[in-house]
């Protein structure tokens, strides 16, 4: 074991199937590293970059999800088509037969379903972008079983629920916007009116998560330093992951693992799998 790993506390927490560090084996109470849109922003949600992060040894791949106007789920960020591929307008006018023709940083895009189905063993990070896309991922993630394998996130807590109430059987999940800022908030707020123990606290947080497994949040929101040992502290005791993004900078992320963080989610993935071998946390599959 290398002298960083021993920096890393092995936690105990509840057993969930995506989430490959609450089971026994090698990266249990280890850091996960997730490829931020497979981790090469050139040509980000594209196979070329998924394929490139698995062969680092990535074992997680966060991505984004919208649906055509055939109904078709794809792997992309933005609404619109512009700037980042060589077409223009909403990508929900489009048809996948039409989509299939597009391409970003000259490597085609993805229907959801093929990254799916591409790796058994790779696990995906499932941004819902827009309501369109719900009925389509729920479909396909029934269809192929894949509920182990995936974790269903959005920045509506609502559109995400949806999906979870659809589904034939539990999937881990993170919470949206307003679940995240209420458990941003529930610590200080107790402590402000000291009517609460940190057990309280933390049974507080718990609640206002609802049915989330993780909070994936930013290191910093505008003027709110958002993890922080009391935030990390107050999720742990609830039971709950904390995933750290956008960190691309090697000695940001030693010092959030330092500070105990479950995951960080990066575009730079060759830096994020040489820093999470430090911590003998590496590969992930």
């Amino acid at each position: 074991m290398s002298e960083r790993s021993a920096e890393v506390p092995r936690r105990f927490r509840p057993r969930v199937p995506y989430l490959v560090n609450t089971h026994p084996g090698p990266l249990h109470g280890r850091p996960l590293g997730l490829a931020h849109r497979g981790g090469a922003i050139e040509v980000q949600n594209t196979m070329a970059a998924f394929t490139r992060a698995v062969e680092l040894g990535f074992g997680y791949l966060e991505i984004d999800v919208r649906a055509a106007a055939c109904g078709t789920l794809v792997v992309f960020h933005d609404e619109r088509l512009e700037p980042t591929t060589d077409a223009e307008g909403p990508l929900a006018e489009w048809t996948w037969e039409q989509l299939s023709q597009v391409h970003l940083g000259g490597e085609p895009l993805v229907r959801f379903e093929d990254l799916l189905t591409a790796w058994g063993d790779v696990r995906l990070n499932v941004d819902l972008k827009e309501e369109a896309a719900v009925r389509p991922f729920v479909e396909l993630v029934d269809e192929h079983g894949a509920h182990e394998r995936v974790l269903v996130t959005s920045f509506s807590d609502a559109r995400r629920r949806r999906a979870q109430r659809l589904l034939s059987r539990p999937v881990a999940s993170s919470a949206g916007v307003r679940g995240t800022a209420l458990s941003v908030l529930a610590g200080p707020a107790a402590g402000v009116l000291g009517r609460v123990s940190a057990g309280a606290s933390s049974r507080l947080l718990r609640r206002l998560a609802g049915d989330v497994d993780c909070l994936q949040v930013p290191r910093r929101q505008g003027p709110i330093t958002v993890v922080t040992p009391g935030f990390l502290a107050r999720c742990h005791a609830a039971g709950l992951q904390v995933h750290v993004w956008t960190v691309n900078e090697a000695e940001e992320m030693r010092e959030l693992l330092g500070m105990g963080v479950d995951g960080i989610v990066s575009d730079e993935a060759e830096v994020l799998a040489e820093v999470l071998a430090e911590y003998d946390a590496w590969p992930q599959w």
